[in-house]
């Protein structure tokens, strides 16, 4: 009698793997980094050479010396944060700062929940925030779109900015305000991530083709974010689509919000986590002592991500709902 071995789980591979994950995202960022290189000339290039450089460093250091563990920089999980990190910074930030916040990142972000899978908060964001908490300064000095260089570039306000001018009264910031066209292509001040709009949603295409997100958390954010920006701007059709379109709200939808180890685990979840980030974005916006709020929506709701799982669960296979 011939006896049917039956091996571990699981039994079919679908090709898929933590690298090749990782490279895909990074592939969906390049739209926009080759863009950022246009737009911010040598600035956006020594701010995502050190960043890369400064997160895979760091990682190799932690892991081989702190953990005592086989480095993992090879998964280019390291390098994805750099990119992340270095796409949420004015492209004019000192070097040293960008150091920090590498290790901020990947030391305090990452490594100290014990590598990848195991962090809470999403690494990139961890470090973003504490530099906006550490140099308010630095982190919100942005250069103007089409300055190339890296020292004693021309800076300027963000769409952001001018829009909080806007509703505290400044009406001629208004004036000054990039139009539709521009913020959607890129011509506007702000941080590699802020600079185009289309780069970002081809990537975003681009990732949904390959599988490697689905469309749930985006799409919720992006219809929250509009709805709340309609109750929150007294249903100007305009002013929420420039929501939308300016600061890292496509960032933070598409790449950051979607990190598999920091978002829930099933689409009921996901659609849940992304409407309570674009609601958040929203409101810190306009009610915050800060223009930007997607970084702080994102940070609030990963803290939430285990409760989310915990009470929205999938129907267990075989279990006929009553």
């Amino acid at each position: 009698m011939n006896k049917l071995n039956v091996s571990l789980s699981p039994h079919v591979h679908s090709g898929n793997s933590i690298q090749r994950c990782m490279l895909d995202v990074i592939i969906a960022l390049v739209p926009a980094l080759l863009l950022s290189f246009y737009f911010f000339g040598i600035g956006a290039l020594v701010v995502t050479a050190t960043s890369v450089a400064s997160c895979v460093l760091f990682e190799f250091l932690i892991t081989r010396f702190f953990l005592k563990q086989p480095a993992t920089i090879c998964d280019m999980s390291a390098v994805l944060t750099g990119l992340l990190l270095a796409f949420n910074v004015p492209s004019n930030l000192p070097v040293w700062i960008i150091i920090i916040g590498a290790l901020v990142a990947i030391g305090i972000g990452k490594m100290a929940f014990g590598g990848l899978g195991q962090n809470i908060f999403n690494p990139a964001l961890t470090g973003r925030i504490f530099l906006l908490i550490a140099y308010p300064v630095q982190m919100t000095t942005w250069p103007v779109s089409g300055e190339m260089g890296y020292f004693d570039v021309e800076t300027g306000a963000t769409p952001l900015s001018l829009f909080t001018r806007y509703m505290s009264g400044d009406v001629a910031a208004l004036n000054e305000m990039p139009d539709m066209l521009d913020m959607f292509v890129g011509m506007i001040g702000g941080s590699m991530g802020e600079v185009s709009a289309i780069a970002l949603l081809i990537g975003f295409a681009y990732m949904l083709i390959r599988k490697t997100i689905t469309w749930h958390i985006p799409v919720s954010i992006f219809a929250s974010a509009f709805i709340m920006a309609l109750i929150c701007y007294n249903f100007d059709v305009h002013f929420a689509v420039m929501q939308l379109l300016s600061g890292g709200l496509m960032l933070g939808a598409i790449f950051m919000a979607t990190d598999y180890v920091t978002s829930p685990m099933n689409n009921k979840g996901c659609l849940i986590y992304g409407a309570c980030i674009g609601a958040l974005t929203i409101i810190i916006r306009r009610f915050g002592a800060y223009p930007e709020g997607m970084s702080f929506a994102i940070f609030v709701m990963n803290a939430f991500v285990p409760l989310i799982n915990k009470y929205v669960k999938p129907t267990r296979f075989g279990v006929v709902k009553k």
